[in-house]
């Protein structure tokens, strides 16, 4: 990730991550092409398998062709059933990051070993109603703690207002426990809700339709990116949906 145009955020540099789940499927690869150019540090690649979420979406395949065409780093959040199973084909397919979801796993220490010992950072992934101290025992592992804003499993929906404070008890504990765990925040992030997110302490911004679906992808990157480095205000108990 380049440093040198990142924001500080809690000491963190703070990264805007399209999600590819927004994109154009039918041309990933200048979809891709267009926000690095923009200055993209980090790639948010949904996995869905019908069965944790309602859709299904990018396989290990998919991510392996993806890999030849990019040299961005690849931040791979399995929303699956059984995630052990997928790990090991993730990684050797160019996945960075791994994140799986804390309610997927019956034993979320295997798994983050699995991650590591496949050459990946380990994430654990969060859904809108499970409590942040469900990472109380794992986050001493963890590269990457990820809060869902939004029920997953499709795009452009509205943020939750109401894990506000969720995002900042976490972001609070974490600099304590864990100071080099990356705080990431998924779902409903636009212009309109990033100030309040990053005010309350999160470092990894995941942003899709507010990229993806903007009329110029590249441009949408540049202004949350700038949007990022502005003085910023306490969060509110409420803040404006996208």
């Amino acid at each position: 990730m380049n440093a040198a145009n990142s924001v500080k955020n809690n000491g963190m540099s703070v990264i805007i991550a399209p999600s590819l789940l927004a994109a154009d499927f039918t041309r990933l690869g200048e979809e891709i092409a267009r926000v690095e150019a923009a200055g993209c540090e980090l790639l948010h690649i949904d996995v869905m398998d019908g069965h944790f979420v309602p859709n299904i979406a990018i396989g290990p395949d998919a991510v392996k062709a993806l890999r030849r065409v990019s040299a961005l780093p690849f931040d791979v959040h399995l929303m699956v059933e059984n995630p052990e199973d997928y790990i090991e084909r993730f990684a050797a397919a160019g996945a960075d990051y791994v994140t799986f979801h804390l309610e997927a796993a019956r034993h979320p220490l295997r798994l983050i070993e699995q991650i590591k010992n496949a050459g990946a950072k380990a994430g654990a992934a969060l859904n809108p109603a499970t409590t942040w101290e469900s990472l109380r025992y794992v986050a001493a592992n963890l590269d990457l703690a990820l809060l869902m804003t939004v029920n997953p499993g499709f795009g452009g929906q509205r943020f939750i207002s109401a894990m506000l404070p969720k995002i900042a008890a976490c972001a609070q504990w974490l600099r304590r426990e864990n100071p080099a765990c990356r705080l990431e925040v998924d779902g409903g992030v636009s212009e309109a809700t990033a100030p309040a997110i990053l005010a309350a302490g999160a470092d990894i911004l995941v942003a899709g339709a507010a990229v993806f679906g903007a009329a110029d992808a590249a441009a949408a990157l540049r202004a949350l990116r700038e949007m990022a480095a502005a003085p910023r205000r306490e969060p509110a108990d409420k803040t404006e949906a996208d």
